[in-house]
């Protein structure tokens, strides 16, 4: 069963009205190539999980809810083949109960939030709702007899301050109580207060019944991960006095699921956490570090005996991030996902030692699921959107890609070529980057240039299909993405380059890469523009602080003032980033802060931020518009509403982030607007 398009139609009309109130409408966009109102009918492939007889896999499907502004969810099933795909029911995050004869999913409701659902996978299909809990269930896990369903769940605890105000007169509508905060981390992006209650661990049975709460205490436990025979579970946490004081400090430990008798079993100092244990049960693998006051951290490869003893690191010489550990069936070892130089792919860690490559290509490619040799997982590269594939363990170059959601609004449609390119920066530094280019491109004409940055600060930008840059060029864009030094992917000495610098380093190396495609010749260089969010957003308030070459920018959900911002972002390890606290010695934080250099800005800048924003909050926006304001620099502040960290999580609001960004560029456009 495929989901319905929209008539073409009726698209125009879908978009004014997901666009209102303002009229910003105006696109470039050539017929046969990428037009944005086309994200309306995008649809979206997620962890693929394959059946214990390797048979079936059942995925999440993804699409825009249009009436609802937002993403919505349904389980799929197919035959290992690709063949037979078909709904199974509403909701997300399916796993097959160890024999294969059920599958248990979360479905979320505006009534009763999200739940778990255990569906039989006979011919009647019949669902069961296991669970009615009052906050929502993560790390759903099968227990190995099937019999059991092992979650986490965040615990309202006591109020930290109960007080009684006298005097109330009966029926007396008096101000609400107060928030009281009494803990150091005690607010998130995406999640508002976290400080209500502590992350414990549950049990139900899986044919429903009450949960059984396993862990207790004033500490979060994260992560579920049971032992083969089931007798116990893993889970990361840091159960010691004062625990949130700790920095960077996690072990991991296991309880009992019949007597909750909890052993730790780390106690290294740094953070150790993500416990595998291998199919025997006799190793556990998991990923840590020595304590470090390095900004970029690559966790290593570990393994240890069930008791704790014996640890060892396995992943020697690999400088690389690895995430999706899963043992080998005959223990050997574990399959990785491992990010590297804008690509992924997977690799082998050897329990003797040694990491080497399996896959090999210029995609993004992960696996979620392995079983009887075959691996199963998503694919995305510079012109297909993900979907999933299937490879050999024994054949790994021959992928068979299994879906295709997307390739009937893609059907005729002309995308931009994609160019990687390699130069060098200042202080020999290699930087790797990637071109778009319009999909009619003429190299004999001159085209505006986007210059798009990451956040993170390290983050990494890859090879993967990418809806908005493929947009732009439709609109006549050529767009350059760079991974500047501290990007992930490159190893710790390239990520830690811009430890105690950042934003500094990194701009020449943006520079250098925006030179190399000027060099080309087919840029208008009156007319380049920029624009990041996050870190991305820090980098280009900084760049317009320290040159006036672009004719425009937009710093989104940026961070323009390193002493407000540490005490007022949603967790205290930023005071970490800097050499010493503001109060002991503020000139880092000043030198470092956009928000300093404000004064050479010539270049109009607009700034675009979630209303919710807790990561890089509103007040940072509004500390460098209201500065750019004096100045009377050309400058406008776009308010999202119902957006956290990001401008682009409800799908109205990722149309409005490319129609703002696009009209602000062209009503500044060197020379006028192009008609």
């Amino acid at each position: 069963m495929t989901r319905p398009r929209i008539a073409p139609t009726l698209l125009p009309i879908l978009l004014a009205a997901f666009i209102l109130p303002t009229a910003l409408t105006a696109q470039n966009e050539p017929d046969g190539t990428l037009k944005l109102v086309t994200y309306l009918d995008w649809e979206w492939v997620a962890n693929p999980q394959l059946s214990p007889d390797g048979t079936q896999i059942i995925y999440t499907r993804s699409w825009v809810d249009r009436i609802n502004d937002r993403r919505d969810s349904e389980v799929y099933i197919m035959n290992s083949d690709g063949s037979r795909k078909r709904r199974l029911t509403e909701g997300s995050s399916p796993k097959w109960s160890p024999s294969g004869d059920r599958i248990l999913f979360t479905r979320g409701s505006d009534d009763e939030g999200t739940q778990i659902f255990v569906r039989w996978m006979d011919a009647e299909g019949a669902e069961t709702q296991v669970t009615h809990l009052e906050n929502g269930p993560g790390n759903v896990e099968w227990s190995p007899d099937g019999t059991r369903i092992a979650f986490s769940m965040s615990v309202d605890s006591d109020h930290p301050w109960p007080i009684s105000v006298p005097g109330r007169p009966d029926g007396a509508k008096w101000t609400e109580a107060p928030k009281v905060v009494d803990r150091l981390y005690y607010r998130r992006d995406r999640r508002g207060y976290i400080d209500e209650g502590y992350t414990h661990l549950f049990v139900v049975p899986a044919d429903g019944g009450t949960a059984r709460q396993l862990t207790d205490g004033d500490w979060n436990h994260n992560g579920v991960t049971w032992t083969p025979d089931g007798a116990e579970i893993l889970f990361t946490s840091l159960r010691v006095e004062d625990a949130e004081h700790e920095w960077r400090q996690s072990d991991i430990y296991s309880v009992n699921v019949a007597s909750g008798a909890i052993t730790r079993l780390t106690d290294r100092s740094g953070p150790d956490g993500s416990p595998v244990p291998s199919p025997d049960g006799r190793l556990i693998a998991y990923t840590g570090n020595d304590l470090t006051t390095d900004t970029y951290i690559t966790r290593k490869i570990h393994v240890m005996n069930r008791d704790g003893s014996n640890s060892r690191m396995i992943s020697q010489g690999f400088d690389r991030q690895a995430s999706g550990m899963t043992w080998a069936e005959d223990g050997s070892g574990l399959y990785l996902n491992v990010s590297s130089e804008g690509t992924r792919n997977v690799y082998f860690a050897s329990v003797d030692g040694g990491v080497t490559p399996v896959t090999e290509g210029n995609h993004m490619l992960s696996f979620t699921s392995i079983g009887s040799g075959l691996a199963v997982g998503t694919l995305s590269d510079p012109h297909s959107p993900g979907d999933i594939v299937s490879f050999r363990l024994g054949d790994p170059g021959n992928v068979t890609r299994l879906t295709d959601v997307n390739d009937d609004v893609l059907t005729g449609v002309a995308l931009g070529e994609v160019e990687e390119v390699w130069y060098k920066s200042v202080e020999d530094y290699d930087i790797q980057g990637w071109i778009i280019k319009p999909p009619d491109f003429d190299p004999s004409q001159k085209y505006p240039l986007i210059l798009a940055i990451h956040g993170g600060p390290h983050g990494m930008y890859n090879v993967g299909f990418n809806f908005g840059w493929q947009n732009h060029a439709a609109n006549g864009y050529v767009v350059l993405y760079t991974n500047p030094r501290g990007s992930s992917g490159y190893g710790s000495a390239f990520g830690n380059a811009i430890k105690n610098a950042y934003p500094g380093k990194d701009f020449d190396d943006l520079m250098a890469g925006v030179d190399l495609v000027v060099g080309r010749g087919y840029i208008d260089e009156q007319n380049m523009f920029v624009y990041g969010c996050s870190g991305g957003g820090v980098l280009t308030s900084w760049v317009v602080g320290h040159t006036n070459r672009f004719a425009a920018a937009s710093a989104n959900c940026p961070v323009t003032n390193w002493l407000s911002f540490v005490g007022t972002t949603d967790g205290a390890s930023w005071y970490r980033n800097f050499e010493h606290f503001p109060w002991d010695d503020p000139s880092e934080h000043l030198r470092r802060s956009p928000l300093m250099y404000v004064g050479n800005v010539t270049t109009p800048t607009m700034l675009m931020t979630g209303e919710g924003d807790l990561r890089t909050p509103m007040p940072q926006t509004e500390e460098y518009y209201q500065a750019l304001r004096v100045l009377k620099v050309p400058t406008a502040m776009i308010r999202f509403k119902n957006e956290w960290h990001g401008t682009s999580s409800r799908p109205s609001n990722f149309l409005r982030t490319h129609i703002y960004l696009r009209e602000w560029f062209e009503k500044h456009r060197r020379g006028g607007p192009v008609t």
